[in-house]
């Protein structure tokens, strides 16, 4: 496989990393990190084609795929931006686009690619089926404070759910970078089958987390090395110091392992190949890095690392969420193991 970027994913990247350079700011981000959602800017991205570009022809985008959408989370990252381009574009309104029936996709996806409407993702069972009726509870789903309608797993399917619906609550929660999730409980409230797809939806959900957190670090560490060629201790610059440059040196290979992994495995499944063995090494990788680039941008900044309102605390909470979410590092190594071994 080749692993440079197409010119759609190079073009597509650098759009939207001029529009969140332009709009993410400490200001705008606050004290609290990355969390919550920017509806300005998430109206931005839509008029720029951010959003669209990468969702079939067929339903009106660009008809680039999920190398341009992993590109497009990868500058997100960077940015800590606060917009659910993850669980909106890449895991609901591909979904939409790929298995909605026609009036779902009017209904939905269309005021996605316009910036009018957030959709939310909520995988993992804890939600069941009687006919078209859900009950159930699920805490912790990203975005779901903010979502005009959410796609549910339960009983083995997947349904649409409007936040509107009788029987839907959602509640705001707070997470480690800020309210940016919900606890989302369901009574017998109505929601529109998709089928079977919520395996195809954790995978994109899989890949497009490694590729945020790519970004994440990467970020990261631009901002150490250059604090560490800047900052002098003893009348030398921290860069100067073996152990500081050992542990940056870590953490780049770090960085490149996350970059190498996430390609791969994004790349089997744009093309439609088997890809769990991948997707498990990818998601170990985003874990078990961005944990070590987070603990050592923080450590190398010494104690302003630590200032919440600093920028690199920012970075700090956004690379441990996404370790956080879909479980660990050991997780995904066992069941990397389990797969090699069959």
């Amino acid at each position: 496989m080749d692993f440079s970027p197409t010119e759609a994913q190079q073009d597509l990247a650098a759009l939207t990393r001029r529009i969140l350079g332009d709009h993410v700011t400490p200001e705008s981000l606050g004290a609290h990190g990355s969390g919550g959602f920017d509806a300005s800017l998430w109206t931005v991205l839509a008029k720029a084609g951010v959003l669209d570009a990468a969702l079939p022809s067929a339903v009106g985008g660009g008809g680039f795929g999920l190398l341009e959408q992993c590109s497009v989370l990868t500058e997100v990252g960077r940015a800590v931006a606060p917009v659910p381009y993850l669980a909106s574009v890449v895991q609901a309104a591909s979904a939409l686009a790929e298995f909605g029936p026609p009036d779902q996709v009017e209904r939905w996806l269309v005021p996605v690619v316009r910036g009018a409407a957030v959709l939310a993702v909520a995988l993992g069972g804890g939600f069941t089926a009687s006919g078209e009726r859900l009950s159930g509870t699920q805490t912790a789903v990203p975005y779901a404070a903010f979502a005009d309608a959410l796609l549910v797993e339960a009983s083995g399917g997947v349904y649409i759910v409007e936040k509107d619906a009788p029987g839907v609550s959602i509640a705001p929660q707070r997470t480690i970078d800020h309210a940016d999730a919900g606890l989302v409980e369901l009574t017998d409230a109505p929601g529109v089958p998709l089928g079977d797809i919520a395996d195809w939806l954790r995978r994109r959900g899989t890949v497009g987390l490694c590729a945020q957190q790519l970004g994440v670090v990467e970020r990261a560490l631009e901002l150490t090395a250059a604090y560490t060629r800047e900052r002098e201790q003893f009348g030398h610059v921290l860069g100067g110091f073996q152990a500081v440059r050992q542990r940056l040196a870590d953490a780049y290979l770090d960085v490149e392992a996350v970059r190498l992994t996430l390609w791969q495995a994004a790349w089997r499944l744009s093309e439609g190949l088997p890809a769990d063995a991948e997707l498990a090494t990818a998601k170990y990788w985003a874990s078990e890095a961005g944990h070590r680039v987070a603990h050592t941008a923080v450590h190398l900044h010494g104690g302003v690392g630590i200032d919440v309102e600093h920028p690199v605390h920012r970075y700090f909470a956004a690379a441990k969420r996404l370790e956080f979410t879909g479980g660990g590092a050991t997780e995904h190594l066992l069941a990397l193991g389990t797969l090699l071994a069959q």
